[in-house]
């Protein structure tokens, strides 16, 4: 009786390490097989992190593809992971501290897996927290834009956080410089939560690609520099100079003022990041008498030395009374008693005169200042250009033919203007201003015969005769035109042109300069933006002495 016991005892208890052996099997099924994916998954959230980090930007060069505009350097970045933290408390406390707007977006999302502290750090910054050992915060490599030239910030612009292109060229050619972002899979050490021992790269993305500029570094320092000391001697509001060659369209400088300095982190004012060359247009005034006279001597209606009545301080046409307002002018026609030959109404300035001129233009005017690119983007690349606007004739009152032919009535930008100056300096030809280096040129049409633009081209010297530089010949129109406040014409406050050509052989350039409201009133271009012209042709032709001895010699 008592071996039955026993071996019904040995049985169950068999039974017993059989059930529990099936259990444990079948729980290894469950985990391993059927189970196999979702603690893969767990395992990885938990052990591992994937993480974009943005590759290089191509680097911007100037001209010579030796000097960066902008470039690229290394600098550390700090992150948590929430979902992971082991310090949880310690942490979140030091977090709330040191970094309270990170804090506030962890309490809005505490399940987030992954959290910026800060991006590329200062050296300051990395050494401090580095120290932090005793915190969950990890860090890793990420590349900062950085500009060493701060006279090229309107045109180069800049990039957010994530170095993605939202300013100036940076914009433009954002997909062009910025590549393809790579990832990257970190695994944590399970014995530490304190760093990522393993990175595995997923996706190996684009690296940018480099951006060669027309742009003259040296050029560029100093016009910018020309440019600010003009005007804070005048306490100007703003300001602007361009330089092209005329024969390729190629911006050599560009620079305005004020400025901003793009590697300063922090909101940086929309108006400080304008590039005013082409986001802004404005009236310019006496300047667009070149073009008028242009027209005229196009087609034919005028000679250059056909006698003009002015009539004194003021005239009428067509019943609209215009002023004739520079005492250097009113001077002139006391001399001659009013009447002045057409090339020295443009010289002078007379409004009266070009008046009388525009009127037999008509509205080929119109048609003139347009084929000239006044009303249409010049295609530079830059972002936000303007096209400007010319009155056509269907919306024309009594006096817009009138104050058209003295710059009023059409609005253009200052990349226009240069562009317009352009076709004068390369004898007629279409031209479209460009600051790609690589960019295809081929010769544009012929706009103008060579014997109108000779006569403007004389007309201009003679504006420009006291600003005669060695060597070269100069030639230029100045332009003085009111600002509108309120809806009215200021009588003190006034914005000033002056596009001017150096020529010399085959050597040509254009260059534009425009300085708007400076604080002292009843000035003229002459007193403002030509001395600037000047001072930036002077030291240019000195600068291209160096380089083109043979043209310039």
């Amino acid at each position: 009786m008592l071996g039955r016991d026993h071996k019904l005892r040995m049985l169950l208890v068999f039974l017993f390490f059989c059930s529990l052996f099936a259990v444990v099997v079948a729980r290894l099924f469950l985990l391993q097989i059927k189970q196999n994916n979702f603690f893969q998954e767990l395992a990885a959230q938990q052990y591992e992190l994937q993480i974009k980090v943005v590759p290089a930007r191509g680097v911007i060069f100037d001209a010579s593809l030796q000097y960066p505009l902008v470039f690229n350097r290394r600098a550390l970045s700090a992150f948590i992971v929430p979902s992971a933290l082991e310090k949880k408390s310690s942490t979140m406390q030091f977090i709330k501290k040191q970094f309270p707007e990170v804090f506030k977006r962890f309490c809005k999302h505490p399940d987030k897996h992954f959290l910026w502290l800060v991006r590329r750090m200062t050296d300051n910054q990395a050494a401090a927290l580095q120290k932090r050992t005793d915190l969950a915060i990890h860090f890793i490599d990420e590349f900062a834009r950085y500009y060493p030239y701060q006279g090229v910030a309107q045109l180069v612009g800049l990039t957010d956080i994530d170095n993605i292109g939202i300013a100036g060229l940076e914009l433009s050619f954002n997909n062009h410089l910025g590549g393809e972002a790579k990832t990257l899979s970190l695994q944590k050490d399970a014995r530490s939560g304190a760093f990522y021992f393993d990175r595995a790269v997923t996706n190996a993305g684009k690296q940018g690609k480099k951006l060669g500029l027309t742009i003259d570094r040296h050029l560029q320092e100093i016009v910018f520099y020309e440019l600010q000391k003009k005007i804070t001697e005048l306490k100007a509001k703003s300001g602007t100079a361009v330089v092209l060659n005329p024969d390729t369209g190629d911006v050599i400088a560009l620079a305005s003022y004020p400025v901003f300095d793009p590697n300063k982190k922090g909101v940086t004012a929309f108006e400080a990041m304008k590039n005013r060359a082409v986001s802004e247009c404005y009236e310019l005034g006496s300047v667009m008498k070149a073009f008028c006279a242009l027209a005229a001597f196009e087609e034919r209606v005028v000679a250059y030395d056909e006698q003009i009545d002015c009539e004194g301080r003021f005239g009428y046409v067509d019943g609209v009374k215009i002023e004739n307002p520079t005492y250097t002018l009113l001077h002139k026609l006391k001399e001659c008693n009013n009447i002045l030959p057409f090339n020295e109404v443009v010289r002078y300035s007379s409004n009266v005169g070009i008046a009388k001129v525009a009127k037999r233009l008509d509205k080929k005017l119109y048609e003139h200042y347009r084929r000239l690119g006044f009303g249409e983007k010049t295609g530079v690349q830059f972002p936000g250009e303007r096209s400007g606007f010319v009155n056509p004739p269907a919306q024309w009152s009594k006096p817009s033919l009138i104050v058209m032919s003295f710059g009023y009535e059409m609005m253009a930008t200052i990349m226009q203007l240069a562009r317009a100056f352009c076709i004068v300096a390369n004898g007629g030809y279409d031209v479209r201003p460009t600051v790609l280096l690589e960019e295809k040129r081929s010769k544009g049409k012929k706009l103008y015969r060579d014997d109108a633009i000779a006569d403007l081209k004389n007309i201009m010297e003679k504006v420009a005769e006291k600003h005669q530089l060695p060597g070269v010949r100069i030639m230029g129109k100045t332009g003085t035109a009111r600002c509108i406040v309120d809806g009215k014409y200021s009588t003190q406050l006034h914005q000033y042109s002056f596009g001017g050509i150096i020529e010399h052989g085959n050597y040509r350039r254009v260059i534009v300069t425009f300085i708007k409201e400076p604080e002292k009133a009843s000035l003229w271009a002459s007193e403002v933006a030509l001395p600037l012209f000047k001072v930036i042709a002077t030291r240019l032709i000195a600068h291209d002495r160096l380089r083109f001895h043979s043209e310039l010699s």
